[in-house]
């Protein structure tokens, strides 16, 4: 299904213009309800400038009214947003996202070591001088690094890093040269596992919300 250009802008709007339920603006967003939760809440790292999709042609006022009519309707996407276009130079990361660097560095050099500086700077949008830093750590804030895997991070895809580790290690074997499938079994596991993570994470935030709900619903026999 497709998304608005800024999932977590639009909601926001939505959250203070609209009566749409958080399920409503999580499917259409493409968000977790729980981050609509949060942008309601105004728990959000960052407190976010809300997009309006009626003037940038992602949902008409009329689609809109139909949804608050109706809790259970989805809304449609009007027109699509137009495709960002990838240009040579280096990987834009989002503001909110910069501070995370370091983390999905660490969590590469320490997880890939087969990854080139040139590799990891390429997935991780950053410079050679930066990677070196934390690679001898000598960076300013390297205490407070905690490797973190990067496609958790938001930071690259699992098939970017899967292509760049698959690129490293023919890069490492050679012509010629024997292939090691015990390596190649444990990249596989490793990538299962934290898939397997990931999965985990979203029931658990899950099973969080089922039982909120629960507890907001529970009502106190004795209390008066």
């Amino acid at each position: 299904m497709a998304q608005p250009l800024m999932p977590h802008a639009t909601a926001s709007w939505l959250v203070d213009n609209s009566a749409l339920t958080f399920e409503q603006i999580a499917a259409f967003c493409g968000l977790h309800i729980l981050e609509v939760q949060a942008i309601a809440d105004d728990t959000a790292a960052t407190k976010l400038t809300g997009r309006d999709p009626i003037r940038a042609g992602e949902l008409s006022q009329a689609e809109i009214d139909r949804g608050q009519d109706d809790p259970k309707y989805r809304l449609q996407m009007q027109r699509e947003p137009d495709k960002a276009v990838r240009t040579k130079g280096p990987r834009y990361t989002p503001v909110s996202k910069r501070q995370d660097k370091p983390d999905g560095i660490a969590w590469l050099i320490r997880n890939h070591p087969e990854l080139s500086d040139g590799q990891i700077g390429k997935l991780i949008g950053t410079t050679r001088t930066t990677i070196g830093a934390i690679r001898d750590r000598s960076h300013w804030n390297i205490a407070n690094i905690q490797p973190k895997d990067p496609v958790t991070l938001g930071l690259t895809t699992q098939r970017e890093l899967d292509a760049a580790v698959a690129k490293a290690a023919k890069a490492g074997r050679g012509e010629g040269m024997p292939v090691d499938l015990d390596i190649d079994r444990d990249r596989a596991a490793l990538i299962e596992e934290l898939r397997a993570e990931r999965e985990a994470a979203a029931r658990e935030a899950e099973a969080a919300h089922a039982a909120e709900e629960q507890t907001e619903g529970f009502v106190d026999p004795f209390a008066r």
